[in-house]
């Protein structure tokens, strides 16, 4: 440790000890200042801002992130963080981009979060981030997105893989079943673009159709009828759920279902798509998503937590969204201040593999407490080991699933 670590350390403990006795409220140039409402310990309130999606055709997916949220919140709070307490204020994305910069533009201009989670569909957290983000102190951290895309975007941070990992997955699937034509299918917008495009640089069979198809539309049955003109061997959807249970009841409807083997992306697979599917219809689809550690210890506490309170177990979406929460409290409790710049500064130290590791927050919070650094700590979460790298992307699993039976049933992992 070099003598400015010993400093920040310093004036770390200084801050907290102040913060503890509730002396001091911190404040920066990102306008993140401390609210005034004081825990009941009598230390400060630190709020973050977090976009989700609550409505639209991600909504599915927003409500497993306030799960995983809630239960995280539980987890700070329970030992608190920088002497007082994690609050996130809230705004919904409706599931499109003007909703995201709008939610981000209260957050962080009127609100002054120096730090914010979002959001889930991958166009909508790049679009906050060029439209209210960039060029300022504060911190973004999606809890879903994983177009390659965000790659390009340091300062964007996200807890899922990136999806050029899943594509190259789905493309090698295809080759592994013999299949030596597709039809692509991709919704119009970021994460579809860019999947799809990472798909058919992966793909070493024909492309005999590659078409996107609007996000909301009432019927895709254009889409279903050119894809099955092709006589592809394999249809690969990049969609969402609401758009591909549509596309799977029409091809139903039309009688191609078994035409080709079906495979998809991250975003088709869900309980609402098959609840929605004619029985059987989909058996032997496969699709390629982001996973968790299954046998980690920390995963496994984090599901009986989830299935005890929720009745069901968790996805890895929730297990992301719990992550960002706990990761943006350990650079809370690292940061010398409550601002966008100290945060910054700290944030993937404490994700990285250098520190010492630490599967909870309150291991980590630990470390940090007893004088330890960002980079002592290596917060490894329930979603796996994080390792957020230059590009703020982080190491992460697949998985594969197949519909076996009207479910899905698990083909085994991945290294994303």
């Amino acid at each position: 440790m070099n003598d400015d670590d010993t400093r920040s350390i310093d004036r770390r403990s200084v801050i907290k000890a102040a913060a503890s006795a509730g002396l001091v409220g911190l404040a920066g140039c990102s306008g993140g200042e401390p609210t005034d409402s004081s825990t009941e310990s009598g230390g400060e309130t630190y709020t973050i801002g977090m976009v989700d999606s609550l409505s639209g055709s991600l909504s599915a997916f927003g409500q497993r992130n306030q799960r995983g949220k809630e239960i995280a919140l539980d987890d700070v709070n329970s030992v608190g963080v920088g002497g007082g307490e994690l609050a996130i204020s809230q705004q919904d994305d409706q599931s499109t981009s003007q909703g995201g910069v709008s939610a981000a533009q209260t957050l962080v201009n009127q609100e002054g979060v120096p730090l914010l989670i979002g959001t889930v569909g991958s166009g909508v957290s790049t679009a906050i981030y060029e439209s209210v983000v960039q060029n300022t102190d504060v911190v973004q951290i999606s809890q879903n997105s994983t177009s390659p895309n965000l790659t390009n975007y340091p300062g964007l941070l996200r807890m899922p893989p990136a999806g050029n990992a899943q594509a190259a997955a789905i493309a090698s699937l295809l080759e592994e079943d013999g299949n030596e034509s597709a039809a692509l299918a991709w919704i119009n917008n970021d994460y579809g673009q860019s999947v799809g495009e990472a798909f058919v640089d992966s793909y070493d069979g024909d492309i005999v159709y590659n078409e996107p198809h609007d996000q909301g539309q009432s019927s895709y049955s254009s889409t279903i009828s050119s894809m099955s003109d092709t006589d592809a061997d394999a249809w690969v959807f990049i969609t969402y759920q609401p758009e591909f249970a549509t596309m799977s009841q029409e091809a139903f409807d039309l009688g191609v279902t078994d035409q080709a083997a079906w495979y998809g992306g991250d975003s088709v697979k869900g309980p609402k798509v098959l609840e929605s599917a004619p029985q059987g219809s989909l058996d032997g689809m496969k699709a390629v998503v982001p996973s968790v550690p299954q046998d980690a210890e920390n995963y496994q506490a984090f599901v009986s937590e989830f299935e005890d309170r929720f009745g069901e177990e968790p996805t890895s979406w929730s297990a992301y969204a719990y992550d960002a929460v706990v990761v943006s409290a350990l650079a809370i409790e690292a940061a010398d201040e409550f601002t966008g710049a100290a945060l910054s500064e700290v944030v993937r130290d404490v994700t990285r593999p250098e520190g010492e590791e630490a599967t909870s927050y309150e291991e980590a919070h630990e470390i940090l407490a007893n004088g330890g650094s960002p980079s002592d700590v290596d917060y490894t979460g329930v979603s796996g080991p994080i390792d957020l790298d230059e590009n703020g992307d982080p190491v992460g699993l697949l998985q594969v699933f197949e519909v076996v039976d009207h479910a899905y049933e698990s083909g085994g992992f991945i290294e994303g």
